[in-house]
């Protein structure tokens, strides 16, 4: 039984590890920096090179790959139970294919560069395109009696080899030198210069953080089966909807700014409910303070492990999330 002492135990460890990640990450790098010369220009105002690179390159790195990683993680901890499906993450629905295609657009016609206050048109073609998608996805599963999660998961895979093609499509099109641009997106990063990139995800990201924090309870009873949840007053299609506008949009926003990264919602989730129990009231919370932190050290292997120059943070967390895929998959068969 989760008390609120024991609640409060468990966060707090999860809380203090992500603390201990957001302040640790940002002295690493192809370039060191010194303790004394960051605390100095915080603390005294003494400017200097190392405190710059801190503030203005580093730690905002840091804080949207936390954002971004703890998004995508409890995301898919609210996928995997409203779907049954322990496979299941934030890109299963379709929403990555659609913003890549969206972002592979806005890079392919140089004239469409748009720049509204801190919104990229590389951002503002994704967002457009993931919410095109959870509105078609919507209007496709919603029937008299509620949403059909099948119906969500075979339009979310039809709508990403739509999307696949699409892009593949527009790179056959389009000048070769924009190829690399193109490419480099599509293997995700958090590679930014000071705040304001940040700040533009929040629109999307904050509503659909609230939704899906609000789903402890509910998701705990639906563990259990549709009959027991319907049967302890949880209101199963109210759930179902909140959970897939709330994935929806903040998977929307992660995926505008930081592109498609993957295995974060899929395997951080499985971690946590290893590590603390499968109560949602400690998954949820657990999971995006997990996820934060674990895409932000996927990060630093990534801008260190190949220095001076840096690699692509969704190579890194491909590396590590494949070999587990294949293993909670093995695991599902055996149970078949």
């Amino acid at each position: 039984m989760l008390t609120r002492k024991k609640f409060f135990f468990l966060i707090t460890g999860y809380v203090l590890f992500s603390v201990a990640t957001l302040i640790i990450a940002p002295f690493f790098g192809s370039e060191s920096l010194s303790w004394r010369n960051v605390l100095d220009a915080v603390i005294l105002h003494h400017a200097s090179v190392d405190a710059d690179i801190f503030i203005l390159h580093r730690l905002p790195r840091v804080l949207l790959a936390f954002l971004v990683g703890g998004s995508l993680a409890l995301a898919g901890g609210s996928l995997q139970v409203v779907l049954k499906n322990p496979l299941a993450e934030p890109f299963i629905l379709g929403i990555a294919g659609s913003g890549a295609l969206g972002a592979v657009i806005a890079i392919s016609v140089p004239g469409l560069y748009i720049h509204a206050g801190p919104f990229s048109s590389v951002q503002l073609f994704s967002m457009t395109g993931c919410i095109i998608c959870i509105v078609i996805i919507y209007r496709l599963a919603a029937n008299t009696i509620g949403i059909s999660m099948n119906t969500i998961l075979l339009a979310g895979v039809t709508i990403n080899i739509l999307c696949g093609a699409s892009i593949l499509l527009v790179r056959y099109l389009v000048s070769p030198h924009l190829l690399v641009s193109m490419d480099r997106w599509m293997m995700g990063g958090v590679d930014i210069i000071g705040y304001r990139e940040i700040l533009s995800i929040f629109p999307l990201l904050l509503p659909g953080l609230v939704l899906l924090f609000m789903q402890g309870n509910s998701l705990n009873q639906l563990a259990f089966g549709k009959e027991m949840a319907a049967g302890h007053g949880v209101n199963i299609t109210r759930v179902q909807k909140q959970v897939f506008l709330g994935t929806g949009l903040s998977t929307a926003a992660a995926i505008s700014m930081a592109g498609p990264i993957g295995f974060v919602g899929l395997i951080i989730p499985h971690a946590v409910r290893r590590l603390t129990g499968v109560d949602h009231r400690v998954v949820l919370p657990a999971s995006f303070c997990l996820g934060g932190s674990f895409l932000t050290l996927s990060d630093l292997v990534a801008r260190t492990v190949v220095s001076p120059t840096e690699m692509p943070v969704g190579i890194i967390t491909a590396i590590v999330g494949g070999p587990v895929f294949l293993k909670i998959l093995l695991k599902k068969n055996r149970h078949v």
